[in-house]
């Protein structure tokens, strides 16, 4: 009797510890990355963390500094929203058979050729030319080679492309060359102008996008970043997703509009190393949140692009309906 009574308390110990383990595990898991594709978050993570109703949610929001990070989290289920690279979005829809889903165009095009000097006005001035890029494989590899053919440039003949290993070396090496041209996304750009004052933006890529994409049917953007969910938690948890994205959405625009807060709180996040390079950056960051048919068409459009270029790019296929995500 005694020994039934002590599996009985044992039991009843053991399902207390699972219902508080289950208490404290958050009822959602976001992640979004160092960079123009986290700047938005920060007022919702603050939230989170001060009180009050988002608290209340038991939302957990953490913040990774490489893609290689994220990806894994979000197949095998860990995570539950992250924000991506707008291709990656599209190549994970493929590899795990339609698993992913995007919510929102959270960034658009954060690319720009630089220079130290005044050598480089249209995009013709680049042949000939050296520029220092990262993201080889990546969106950077696939909208510059897009945009060198588009204005009749051959990436490898006309223009050399000098591969570096991330978006640091390539800022190295533009500030070590006197002569030098860089593909840099933002916020690089500001800390190249802060660390030398003859570095200069030379070419938007989503202007040199705009233009070879004038003449479409239905004219495409330049992305940079994505809004993700997993579908089997999207269907399963529909008001929290509506609830986060409503909430993303407030914090999108508070980044938009209150620069100077929204820097320090970029800083104090680490999103940024300083609210000075934040405050300067985040004008050109293209921050946004765009749901719905807008997301809809910008989004296949800009892979589309990209599928034509390289199929490889978005995974092997286009995505279909079901990849987009309406609420």
């Amino acid at each position: 009797m005694k020994r039934i009574v002590s599996l009985l308390l044992t039991l009843a110990l053991l399902l207390s510890l699972c219902a508080a383990a289950s208490a404290d595990e958050p009822a959602l898991r976001v992640t979004a990355m160092k960079g123009p594709t986290g700047m938005g978050m920060v007022q919702l993570m603050r939230a989170c963390e001060e009180g009050g109703e988002l608290a209340g949610q038991n939302w957990q929001i953490d913040i990774k500094s490489a893609i290689d990070e994220v990806t894994p989290l979000l197949v095998r289920g860990e995570v539950d929203i992250a924000a991506i690279p707008a291709n990656l979005a599209s190549v994970l829809w493929n590899n795990t058979q339609g698993e992913i889903q995007v919510l929102a165009v959270n960034t658009l095009g954060v690319l720009y050729i630089v220079e130290n000097g005044e050598t480089v006005q249209t995009a013709e001035d680049l042949r000939g030319r050296t520029i220092y890029a990262s993201g080889q494989g990546a969106t950077p590899e696939y909208a510059l080679n897009y945009i060198l053919k588009g204005k009749g440039l051959e990436p490898g003949q006309d223009v050399t492309i000098e591969w570096k290993s991330e978006h640091a070396e390539c800022l190295a090496a533009l500030l070590a060359d006197e002569d030098g041209i860089a593909l840099l996304p933002q916020p690089f750009v500001t800390t190249a102008q802060m660390q030398n004052e003859t570095v200069r933006v030379a070419l938007d890529l989503n202007v040199l996008w705009d233009e070879l994409q004038s003449g479409a049917e239905n004219p495409s953007a330049l992305l940079t970043g994505v809004l993700v969910v997993r579908k089997a938690y999207a269907e399963a948890n529909p008001e929290t997703v509506a609830a986060f994205m409503d909430a993303y959405a407030a914090s999108v625009a508070f980044a938009q509009t209150d620069i100077d807060a929204a820097a320090e709180l970029i800083a104090a996040y680490e999103i940024v190393p300083k609210a000075a390079i934040a405050r300067k950056a985040l004008p050109a960051c293209n921050i946004v949140c765009i749901e719905g048919e807008e997301m809809k068409a910008k989004l296949s459009g800009y892979l589309a692009v990209l599928f034509e270029a390289n199929p490889k790019s978005v995974g092997g296929q286009l995505p279909d309906e079901a990849f987009y995500y309406m609420r």
